[in-house]
Formats: C-alpha cells, structure tokens, sequence
C-alpha cells in the first residue's frame, strides 16, 4: 500500500512526524541528521533548543495558561534505531529511508526495522510540542541519541540539562502497562587471537553453511520466549561435523548486534572431499533437528550448505576446538526470574554474536539484569568460561537498572487517569529490557518521579518489528490527558 496511508492514519500529526522521522536514516552512531531535524523543528515553533555534548536534544515549551504553577515535565525517547534486514534485501541504513506499509491493523516495514523503537515515542513528543489544544505545564522534551548501542546519549547527559521532576518516558512496548522500573547491564566482549593455519588438505573441499530464517527479535523483550540463538544452533552443528567429519572452520560470521537474538550464521569449512555427500546429509539432519526442537516457536528454520571457493586459511585447530567448546558451554537466554512479579526476567544473557579475522574472533555477549549483584554473577561466570580457553574477557557499556518507586505521585495519578478514561486498571511492570530512566535519574541533580508507557510494539530489533495503529492514538490520548491533570 501507498506510503501516504501511514501519514493520516489516527492521530495525523503523531503519524505524520513518524513518517518524517522513517525517512532520515538514524542507526545508532549515525545522529547528526535526526538531531539536525529535531532541533529545526523546535526553532520553527519558536520553541527554546539545546543541545548538550553528548548529543541529546532538549527543547522546552511553557506551560499553557492556568498550568504556570505545575511541576515541569520532561518527556523522554531515543532518535535511534536498530538497522536489521532480512538476507538479501538490497538496503543501506546509512542512506535509505525505511520502506513503511499498513499492513491490516499494522503499520510494518518491508523487510527492515521499522524504527517504532523508539521513534513512535518522539513522534509524540513532537506533536504534543506542536499542539496547541493540549493543555499541560511547563514541558521539557527530551530525545536522547545513540541509546540502543551503550546508551550513550543517557550516559552522556550534561548536569544541570533537565529542570523537571516528573518524567514520562515514552520507549514501553505494551499497550495497558505503565513501567516502573527495568534492568540493567553491561556488555561482555571476549576475544581469541592467533595466527591463521595456512597448510590444507589437497583433499579437501570448502563449503559455506548458512543458517538463516529465525526470527530473532528484542534480547530484553522477548528473550523469555525461548526463540532460537543462531549462534548456539550453529555451533552445536560444528560440534558435530568437527568431531565426526574431519571438518575445519575457515571463517565465522553468526548475529549482528549485541541487544538483538542473533538470527542468522554463516560457516565457511573444509572437508575431506569424500565426505562431501555425508556433509549435505548431516545438513540436512540438522534443519529437521532444529526444526523439531524449536516446533511452535520456529517456522522457518533454514540450513543449507553449498560448494564454495577454498580459503586461504583455517582457525587453528586449538582455537577451533576452544571457540566451540566455549560457545556450546556459555548459557544463553533467561537466567532467573523476579520473585514479586511473576513471568518477569530478572537476568538473563545473549550471545548476540561470533565473528572471525585473519587474526582474532570476537565474541560479544549483553547481560542484563535488575540485579547489580546477579548482574556481576552472571558476568563472572561467562568470564570464567572464556579465561579456561585462554580467551581474553573485558567489559564496557554498563548502565544502572531503575528501580521501582513505591511511592510515585505520577504513577497513582495516572493509574488514577487511565482506570476513568478505559474502565480498567493498567498493568503495573517491571520489564527486562533497558530503559535509559535509571541513568537519567543518577545524571540530573533533583529527584525524578519517572513512569514509562507506549503503544504495541512487536518484533522490535527485527524486521518484523510491527507497531498497532489503534495503541498509537490510545497512548497519545492517555498522554495528553496525563498532560493536562498536573496543573
């Protein structure tokens, strides 16, 4: 369908902003265009547009009349997103603008991330900042840069940047939930250093395996529904052709970004050439294995091997042997669950990605956790897996859980607000993923009263990621409603 559908859908001037912000690439660590719009468009309101060093962009509209005496508000969402594609779509998240559609009562992309995550989010903010029938206190509109990768716009954020003392972050992905709290985490990256084997069988032949077609998806969202890794099916396949089949590991390739379930691997191996036809049958034993294994979760479980060019060179064959061994051995998926709020992940672990050199592979792991002393738990016991192999372990990117406040104004007044606006109580969460609100909360010098919501969002990190129409208006509505109480 015309993409023009997308831009009058209800409300028009969320959708329309949404529209706009599909059409500037914004991967993260690409933030100069989206930033460069964002702040264009505060100045044509008039409004008051700062930029700190970090990246992140504020601007601040007055309260409307009768509001003067309110607590300010600062409104919070991420101009980033995760660039996933579907294998063999010709597209480049550094120039091409992503390719929406409505699909029934969905608003998709065609065979990318649609960007919802979190771009719904400062649609909103844009139309409320435009809007002049909402009626609301001082607001600060804050878009942070650069939040799906280490959350740096948030760990970025300049002292003294926000003056509010409520704080709606707009980045929840469940129609009905108010947020009160999320975990943490903290990035492990391992890597193997050799030299390359350079001596290969005259008798052998190459072949690139491919695993393709899970579904992948968020690593805190969903990683408690037990979809496929694609790291760990590929490697439990390795295990075996490796021990029973004579067969050498050229090169790598499995997952691509550390907060997304890895959904795709490649192989590249060397086999003796008359076990050629024992390799193609093992193939195939293997999709009918993994089919059957993940049946219900899976659909399109795909492994294939195909001739290929012979490599150059081999991992050695102690690293191959300590990379598989590792890999099969790390755990990966929900660690523990929360004991006050049932079916919520407490910690958990991705193994988001495997990738080989000519000299090195690296290994990239995100654990998280609501649990700092969980969180270093898990984080020593992956440490201690990869140092028995002579692996090297470092971490980076770690950010604070947010911590729930049993004592919320803004969140009894708008349980409160939504209880007579839908004649149902909202759903009051925990969630596993990572909120920037705990590291806005260590990085402004007054006490923030924080609560996250958000429209239906589906498959976000993939390239099924969906966004329900209906929940976009709802939530919009619910926000200016917020908006207006707090005078």
């Amino acid at each position: 369908m015309a993409i023009v559908e997308v831009r009058n859908l209800y409300p028009r001037n969320v959708w329309n902003y949404f529209h706009e912000l599909t059409r500037i690439p914004r991967p993260t660590g690409q933030m100069e265009q989206v930033t460069q719009f964002v702040m264009n468009f505060g100045k044509r309101l008039n409004l008051e547009v700062n930029q700190d060093k970090a990246g992140n962009v504020v601007i601040k509209k007055p309260a409307t009349k009768g509001y003067e005496n309110g607590k300010t508000i600062i409104l919070q969402s991420h101009l980033d997103m995760v660039p996933q594609k579907n294998s063999g779509v010709e597209h480049d998240f550094s120039r091409d603008p992503i390719d929406t559609y409505v699909d029934g009562d969905w608003v998709r992309a065609r065979s990318t991330t649609l960007g919802a995550d979190n771009g719904i989010g400062c649609a909103m903010m844009m139309a409320v900042l435009e809007d002049d029938v909402v009626e609301h206190p001082a607001i600060e509109a804050l878009f942070t840069v650069d939040e799906e990768v280490g959350m740096d716009g948030a760990n970025g954020l300049e002292k003294g940047f926000l003056e509010g003392t409520l704080m709606l972050n707009l980045d929840t992905e469940e129609d009905g939930e108010l947020c009160i709290g999320c975990a943490g985490g903290r990035d492990v990256n391992v890597t193997f250093r050799y030299k390359a084997d350079t001596e290969i069988d005259k008798g052998d032949v190459a072949y690139k395996i491919s695993l393709k077609g899970l579904k992948g998806g968020h690593s805190g969202v969903q990683i408690h529904l037990g979809r496929a890794n694609a790291n760990k099916l590929m490697n439990r396949f390795l295990k075996d052709v490796v021990s029973n089949y004579e067969a050498r590991v050229a090169s790598i390739q499995g997952g691509s970004l550390r907060n997304a379930i890895p959904r795709e691997s490649f192989v590249v191996l060397t086999i003796p050439e008359e076990l050629s036809d024992d390799l193609i049958d093992l193939v195939a034993e293997y999709e009918s294995l993994f089919r059957d294994d993940f049946a219900g979760i899976e659909e399109m479980i795909s492994l294939k091997a195909e001739p290929t060019e012979m490599p150059k060179t081999l991992l050695p064959v102690e690293v191959q042997d300590d990379l598989i061994n590792a890999v099969e051995g790390c755990p990966n998926g929900v660690v523990s669950y929360l004991a006050d709020f049932p079916g919520v992940v407490e910690s958990s672990l991705n193994l988001a990605l495997v990738k080989s050199n000519d000299e090195s592979i690296e290994v990239k792991l995100l654990v998280r956790s609501s649990s700092e002393s969980r969180k270093d738990w898990v984080c020593s016991s992956v440490e201690s897996l990869f140092m028995l192999v002579g692996a090297k372990v470092e971490f980076g990117g770690d950010y604070p859980g947010w911590q729930p406040n049993a004592h919320s104004e803004l969140l009894r007044a708008m349980e409160r607000i939504y209880f007579e606006k839908y004649s149902e109580r909202p759903k009051v969460m925990v969630i596993h993923a990572g909120l920037e609100c705990g590291i806005i909360q260590s990085k402004v010098e007054q006490p923030l009263d924080i609560v996250s919501f958000g429209p239906t969002i589906t498959g976000a990190h993939s390239p099924d990621e969906a966004v329900e129409i209906n929940s976009v208006g709802k939530s919009y509505e619910f926000l200016s409603t917020v908006l207006a109480h707090f005078k």
